[in-house]
């Protein structure tokens, strides 16, 4: 069973999911923020590999991207970094935010290694359903969840081929537009969950611009089996820089009181 399909059968119990792009600032000090976050009491990780032209972000998560990469951190680096990973919490559910061209390079090798050191699922934001049949395939031949996404206008009869083909969860996009924290949310973007989840039973997740606990508990409340915070992790490490001490903290008082 995948780890993911664990979490989501917990009766229940709504999983919260943080984003973290590997390698900001540093390799040191990004695990000690996944680490926070997961000792808090996360129910799974997004570990995202830091790319030049990360389409889908905006400006706060390419700025975690530019750090990372400044720092020196590269796809081997990463993929030594989610082996650390497993290795501290074996239970852990452990998904990835890949962009296409980084898989494209490394080739069908990529799914063995993720395979190999312990990778549940996997979401290419730039790789379109109808080009990812080789994709889902070699995904599935490690047995490695495939994570299909659905944006706000995606019409229904889409929305279904997508929730149908993603075997660990679905990312329902919140909002137009890219990654970073709204202040709110139309109430749109929360029926439209109540909506989705009519279509099936499979689990949904949102995404995209949750920054706080209130969000968090719309979402699901709504119907959402789980929720990922990225962006506003993302800001708290910017603003934090000189002292990466109150990032932690800050983090760990969220997940803390989310989870309770």
């Amino acid at each position: 069973m995948n780890r993911f399909d664990a979490a989501f059968q917990q009766p229940g119990r709504k999983s919260f999911i943080p984003f973290f792009t590997l390698g900001d600032p540093t390799r040191a000090e990004s695990m000690r923020l996944i680490r926070a976050a997961i000792d808090a009491g996360a129910d799974a990780v997004e570990l995202g590999f830091p790319f030049s032209d990360p389409v889908t972000d905006g400006p706060v998560n390419q700025r975690s991207m530019r750090r990372s990469l400044s720092s020196g951190m590269t796809y081997n680096g990463c993929v030594e970094m989610v082996r650390e990973i497993r290795a501290l919490y074996p239970d852990l559910p452990i998904g990835l935010l890949l962009y296409c061209n980084l898989l494209f390079k490394r080739g069908e090798r990529a799914y063995a290694e993720f395979a190999e050191v312990g990778v549940d699922a996997v979401v290419c934001s730039d790789l379109p359903l109808e080009e990812s049949g080789r994709h889902c395939e070699l995904l599935d031949a490690h047995g490695i969840g495939c994570i299909q996404m659905i944006a706000p206008n995606t019409p229904t009869e889409r929305a279904a081929r997508l929730i149908d083909g993603s075997s660990a969860f679905t990312y329902v996009i919140s909002r137009f537009g890219t990654t970073g924290p709204s202040a709110r949310f139309e109430d749109d973007a929360v029926h439209r969950v109540a909506r989705l989840r009519e279509l099936s039973d499979k689990p949904l997740v949102v995404g995209f611009g949750i920054s706080s606990k209130e969000q968090v508990a719309d979402f699901w409340n709504a119907g959402a089996d789980g929720v990922i915070v990225g962006s506003y992790f993302s800001l708290l490490v910017e603003r934090n820089l000189d002292d990466l001490g109150v990032a932690r903290k800050e983090i760990d008082e969220f997940v803390r009181a989310v989870r309770s």
